[in-house]
């Protein structure tokens, strides 16, 4: 599977067969359209259904397609942001609620997948950030300061427990978040989508839409072959954003992040690595991080796309950064390759936008797609069925807007990513 574009690696690989959907064809009326089969169109189609309201759900290619099936897999808590400034940034009170409801966020997760019995190896064993130098270290401290004022169970780790803990030698400290752990992230997509099945909602896949407006007292979503007519419209699309919603994709710069895997390794050599499991990622801009899969193949992953000299360098730097952090890996042989693009917004925060009435978005989780775009899902299942109003919500409204040079933004990340995987880049 190295070198193929389209591929999701190692998670396409592993993960079991999606629910069987078909393509639209006909002309539905429902409550809820939700546009989106990812993480929050997902979430959000389950929580309805399982309120007993009829949901339609439309997915341009496939369930998982766009960063829910190409993500690391790190469940982790709260944003990139530190604390005290998200709240600078959102205020007293949209701030407050937005980290108690991310900080409980990987809980929720996994609890969604034992409930409906997911078959996405659901790890709940915390995950490391792993201090590169003293300037790493200094970031990590004051991050842990400002966590545990809140009173969330993380600590800090020297250089040898980090060393311990993550078999990883050269990390100055890390992060040790309990509130955190892995999955298999297209395994999950694709048991949210079972979940919602099960509770009543109807998915349909390579079934792009074409249009929406509003008609009426209701939303008209067409597609090539079809319709659906229904009270609430969810455009649940983010960074693969196209057709009508592409706005919210505009509205983000896209970061690409690529994934390497090996062959599983021996139980020896697996024993070494992450012995007590989790996941990592450091605090380098061009930020690189690890894990194990279930079946013991090490995933190292970073700022950059698999395509053209990008390829060739980002290959290189993987195998130099296994080597350097485990020397006691003396042969590397990968097995998949495959990167995505995050969706990054001008404050690193999600955006709830509203597109009309009875009409909800959320998106730009800037990296964070797993616990944040599962308890949004639910959030906006909750709007939907009045259990909170927008003044309740965990987010303030806000327009759609473009940043400025999005797109030499996106061509600065691809080559600075390449710059700092070069071989005489600094650890």
């Amino acid at each position: 599977m190295l070198g193929n574009k389209r591929s999701h690696g190692l998670w396409e690989l592993s993960a079991p067969p999606p629910p069987q959907t078909t393509q639209l064809t006909e002309e539905l009326s429902c409550d809820v359209v939700v546009i989106g089969a990812g993480y929050t169109g997902l979430s959000a189609a389950l929580h309805l259904a399982k309120s007993g309201k009829k949901v339609v759900v439309l997915e341009a290619h496939e369930i998982g397609f766009g960063a829910s099936g190409r993500n690391s897999g790190l469940v982790n808590a709260g944003m990139w942001m530190m604390p005290d400034d998200l709240v600078a940034t959102l205020g007293p009170i949209y701030g407050k609620r937005l980290i108690s409801l991310l900080g409980e966020a990987p809980k929720d997760v996994f609890a969604l997948a034992a409930r409906y019995g997911m078959d996405c190896e659901a790890d709940h064993r915390g995950t490391y950030h792993l201090a590169v130098g003293e300037s790493g270290l200094s970031q990590l401290r004051e991050r842990v300061s400002q966590w545990q004022r809140l009173g969330a169970k993380i600590e800090l780790l020297d250089a040898n427990e980090t060393a311990k803990r993550t078999g990883a030698i050269g990390y100055k400290g890390s992060i040790y978040d309990t509130r955190a752990g892995t999955i298999q992230p297209l395994a999950y997509a694709r048991g949210l989508a079972r979940a919602a099945l099960g509770e009543g909602a109807r998915i349909f896949t390579d079934s792009p839409v074409a249009s929406f407006e509003r008609v009426g007292a209701e939303w008209s979503v067409k597609t090539e072959l079809g319709k659906v007519r229904a009270t609430w419209l969810v455009v649940a699309t983010d960074a693969y954003s196209i057709g009508p919603a592409a706005p919210i994709r505009n509205e983000e710069v896209l970061l690409p992040y690529f994934q390497i895997s090996t062959h599983k390794l021996s139980d020896n050599v697996r024993k070494t690595i992450l012995p007590n499991g989790g996941g990592t990622w450091d605090t380098k801009t061009v930020l690189s991080g690890f894990r194990l899969d279930k079946a013991g193949r090490l995933i190292v992953g970073s700022v950059g796309a698999l395509e053209s000299t990008g390829l060739r360098i980002h290959r290189a730097w993987a195998r130099r950064y296994i080597r350097r952090i485990f020397p006691q890996l003396d042969e590397i042989e990968f097995e998949t390759e495959w990167y995505g693009k995050i969706g990054m917004t001008s404050d690193h925060l999600p955006r709830l936008h509203i597109f009309g009435p009875n009409s909800v978005g959320i998106s730009g989780y800037n990296g964070r797609g797993i616990a944040p775009g599962t308890v949004m899902g639910r959030e906006i299942a909750n709007l939907i069925t009045g259990k909170v109003d927008l003044d309740g919500m965990s987010l303030p409204v806000s327009k759609v807007s473009v940043p400025a040079f999005r797109a030499a933004k996106e061509k600065y990340y691809e080559i600075g990513a390449q710059i700092a995987h070069l071989p005489y880049a600094p650890f």
